[in-house]
């Protein structure tokens, strides 16, 4: 996710701004916040609410199944298998939110919730030395610490409501920008909008193979991939999910978010570039979302790596580091879907023209799509999507080799708050299918150009364009609708609405004037 961000602010119920997340509860938690800053470091506070959030969900989310197996005679509601077997997190007695909640106010509260968390890495294996756990250090006030066990007491997470939502990748972006001045660098470069890892997703369709996401984060995608097999019919077993990331707290969370829907993955901590985790892996599917124009990458390190098959990235942007990373991944029938700042699209300079024009040449960009701006809850940046894969001339659909589908979907999207979008379930399938049809998979329906929003470019056009991949320069104007109605007959309308209109009001300015005079006349 980009680096670059411009400030995250929440709008609550009572109408201040919000980051659009729409959680509705960002800032109960950051009021809690400066009752602890006198004694916990603002860049630690998010540390503190993150580990109590996730005992909160896991507890919401076992609670409804415990309830239910509570009622059913032939069930026992403390036998793990029942909550395993329905993909819910079990949780042992001693980290339930019920325990936690009845002993707040104790001094012994920080231990006790330490104690939890080691309960669930007993009980749990893929947790094991993930869970950070340090609640009793005398420098946490066990007060405050009770008052922030009170208001989490008060949220919904793991509900039915809230369990596909992505609430610890969401709320940690939130803070991440909150903090953004406290730890003197600008965060949530980890967190994918829904609707973005949606249409990614709606794109690549990984029903069956190998997922990699050597960027990982909070394992947006690996969620939304999952839930994409489970919509479709598919079999969760037939997917196998390996994701790399770089920064550990980050790396944490997303241990956490994955073991909290029973997601089977290998998820690594470390720099893909520099130590690469997966250098035997070719994956069948790549979806990512790396850090936009990230300048500190280590490419003084990397000038003669084997990944650069179509030239030595720039040593002060790692964008095309990243994609050729992804390709270097790929299996020979692989397919990678991941954005990217817009400007990865034109630009020339330090040798980025010349590695995007040897891809093209290759014959491994598939689609490019412009996206609208907005989408993102902490950067401004412009982004677009790349689509690349080994095997163009895939017999089992259309042979699209020497071509490269343009999509500009800028127009798109809703507003959810006064600075940000998000695409719409319509606008994901709009475009989902233009590229479906364009590849050949849907049957009994051709492709065709239209005017302002899709293009199928071939290779000598692309050259005209010096291997620039802008979809602008490709799709055209939108075709006007046609105005049927003769300017004459036009201005004769219209001057006649005009004099109605100019009447109506002077007629209800009579009006006005003759009931406030009345006024007068009352006095």
């Amino acid at each position: 996710m980009p680096k670059e961000q411009e400030g995250i602010v929440a709008r609550g119920n009572d109408g201040k701004e919000n980051n659009g997340a729409n959680l509705g509860f960002e800032e109960k938690l950051w009021k809690a916040a400066d009752k602890m800053r006198s004694n916990v470091d603002a860049a630690e506070y998010k540390h503190v609410v993150l580990g109590l959030i996730f005992l909160k969900y896991i507890s919401d989310a076992f609670n409804e199944v415990h309830d239910e197996l509570k009622k059913d005679k032939t069930s026992d509601p403390e036998d793990a298998d029942e909550y395993t077997s329905r993909r819910v997190f079990w949780v042992p007695k001693e980290a339930r939110w019920d325990n936690l909640a009845k002993n707040a106010k104790k001094p012994e509260i920080g231990k006790l919730i330490d104690e939890a968390l080691d309960g669930i890495e007993r009980d749990n294996r893929s947790l094991r030395g993930v869970l950070l756990k340090n609640y009793a250090r005398p420098g946490l006030n066990k007060q405050r610490l009770g008052e922030l066990i009170d208001l989490i007491g008060t949220i919904g997470l793991g509900d039915k409501e809230n369990r596909s939502k992505d609430i610890l990748g969401r709320v940690y972006e939130y803070f991440l920008g909150q903090f953004a001045d406290a730890e003197g660098k600008k965060g949530g470069q980890f967190y994918t909008p829904r609707s973005i890892v949606k249409l990614l997703v709606e794109m690549l369709e990984p029903y069956k193979g190998r997922i990699f996401d050597p960027c990982c984060g909070s394992g947006g995608m690996f969620v939304q991939s999952e839930r994409f097999v489970e919509a479709h019919g598919g079999r969760i077993g037939d997917v196998s999910i390996f994701g790399q990331e770089s920064n550990q707290t980050t790396w944490r969370l997303c241990k956490m978010n994955i073991a909290i829907r029973g997601i089977d993955a290998r998820i690594e901590w470390g720099d893909s570039f520099r130590d690469d985790q997966f250098k035997d892996l070719k994956a069948d599917f790549i979806l990512a979302n790396p850090p936009f124009n990230d300048s500190d990458w280590g490419g003084d390190l990397l000038q003669d790596d084997t990944r650069w098959k179509f030239g030595t990235p720039p040593r002060g942007n790692a964008n095309f580091a990243w994609v050729q990373h992804f390709i270097h991944h790929l299996s020979p029938t692989g397919i990678a879907g991941f954005v990217l700042a817009n400007g990865s699209m034109s630009s020339s300079t330090s040798n980025e023209g010349e590695i995007r024009k040897n891809m093209i040449e290759s014959d491994m960009v598939d689609c490019m799509v412009a996206l609208p701006s907005q989408l993102f809850y902490n950067t401004m940046i412009p982004a677009c999507l790349w689509f690349v894969s080994r095997d163009r001339k895939d017999h089992r659909f259309r042979n699209r080799s020497g071509e490269v589908l343009f999509i500009d979907a800028r127009k798109l999207g809703k507003l959810i708050d006064r600075r940000h979008k998000e695409l719409t379930d319509l606008n994901v399938r709009r475009i989902s299918d233009v590229y479906h049809s364009w590849r050949g998979e849907i049957r009994g329906e051709k492709y065709q150009d239209v005017p302002g929003f899709c293009k199928s470019a071939s290779m000598e056009e692309i050259r005209k364009h010096d291997w620039i991949l802008t979809p602008g320069r490709y799709i055209g104007l939108e075709e006007e609708v046609e105005d049927k109605e003769a300017i004459e007959e036009k201005i004769k309308r219209l001057t006649s609405e005009l004099e109605e209109q100019l009447s109506d009001s002077g007629r209800l300015g009579e009006e006005i004037l003759t009931k406030l005079k009345g006024l007068e006349y009352d006095k």
